[in-house]
């Protein structure tokens, strides 16, 4: 049961009341007085009871994901999730009949649905939780390709002697680049910009 109406001598008892019905807190739920009630003469004669309907409020995961479906909605997608939660990292897995449409070139679509996919659980969740949404695990093929990138990267700094700048890139794949040439000696990577156009340079240590 995710939504009630209930009467009460006052509003008070009758959300009271609801939210005892819900098993929830008042900070759970969304509270609309449907009639405040009257008190009649001598608390008899001509009252009413007062009237809510209380609703109880999706937590920060469920609004995320009925966000991811609107989202995708609108883009003409019908598209299926299933949620991974371990600690405070929640994992989105879609499934869509056209889901490079949402992947997007080199991930740029999936990554802006993930930015604004954070934005709804920061705004809901009453502590911090990291949002990844993947598709057709698009994230582990995308880790390979930033593993070979850095290297690669790292190598034409080293020849040619001065800072290669990368595409701007979201942090955990920032941190993929950073993590990859951590163990090298001659290479240092520096996050630099705004979010989220935040990108990394390679430079050669001195």
């Amino acid at each position: 049961m995710i939504e009630i109406t209930t009467t009460g001598a006052t509003v008070e008892q009758a959300v009271a009341d609801a939210l005892s019905k819900l098993n929830i807190s008042k900070e759970q739920a969304e509270v609309t007085v449907i009639d405040q009630g009257k008190k009649g003469f001598l608390g008899l004669i001509g009252s009413r009871p007062a009237k809510v309907n209380v609703i109880k409020r999706k937590n920060a995961i469920e609004k995320v994901d009925q966000y991811i479906k609107d989202v995708s909605k609108h883009m003409g997608l019908d598209v299926r999730t299933s949620i991974n939660k371990e600690g405070k990292m929640v994992t989105f897995q879609l499934e869509s009949d056209k889901i490079a449409l949402l992947i997007g070139k080199r991930g740029q679509t999936l990554n802006s649905l993930q930015y604004l996919a954070q934005l709804v659980a920061n705004r809901h969740a009453d502590q911090f939780l990291t949002i990844m949404i993947d598709a057709e695990n698009y994230r582990k093929r995308r880790q390979e390709t930033l593993e070979y990138l850095a290297k690669k990267m790292a190598d034409q700094a080293l020849r040619l002697r001065r800072p290669v700048k990368l595409e701007p890139m979201p942090s955990y794949e920032r941190k993929i680049i950073h993590n990859t040439l951590s163990g090298r000696r001659d290479i240092e990577t520096n996050s630099e910009g705004i979010e989220p156009h935040r990108y990394l340079m390679i430079k050669v240590k001195k």
